[in-house]
């Protein structure tokens, strides 16, 4: 049961993440995405573009490691090369979104909610793998 819930919270980080990627590497010079970044004009989102590109594709990295991870844990028996390797990819990736986040909050208060919304969900799936 707890890799049940494990694999939910693994699974909706690798998602957000994607979500994320979307936001900064696609649609990043929408007025709504670069607002929600704290961005005040769309001049200021075509100079950060590329690097708000090259961002996205951190995250989508991680989101692919993570389900892949999922993938690898589930098709594998226990203590299989399958079951090590998801295990431990899945944990890799969670734990570099959970520690992006601290990093992002070591920038300022101003972006404590960014960092809630972005480390929440991998770090308890973090913890709940550890244990699964």
């Amino acid at each position: 049961m707890l890799a049940i819930i494990a694999t939910v919270f693994a699974a909706l980080a690798a998602l957000l993440h994607g979500y994320i990627f979307v936001m900064e590497s696609v649609q990043w010079t929408q007025p709504k995405v670069y607002r929600r970044f704290g961005l005040a004009d769309a001049e200021t989102a075509e100079i950060t573009k590329g690097m708000a590109y090259n961002q996205g594709f951190y995250n989508l990295f991680l989101a692919i490691g993570a389900a892949l991870g999922l993938v690898l844990f589930w098709i594998g028996d226990n203590a299989t090369a399958a079951d090590v390797a998801g295990r431990t990819l899945v944990l890799f990736s969670l734990g570099s979104m959970g520690a992006a986040s601290l990093v992002l909050l070591s920038t300022g208060i101003r972006n404590l909610r960014p960092a809630l919304t972005q480390g929440t969900l991998p770090i308890i799936g973090f913890v709940l793998f550890l244990f699964a």
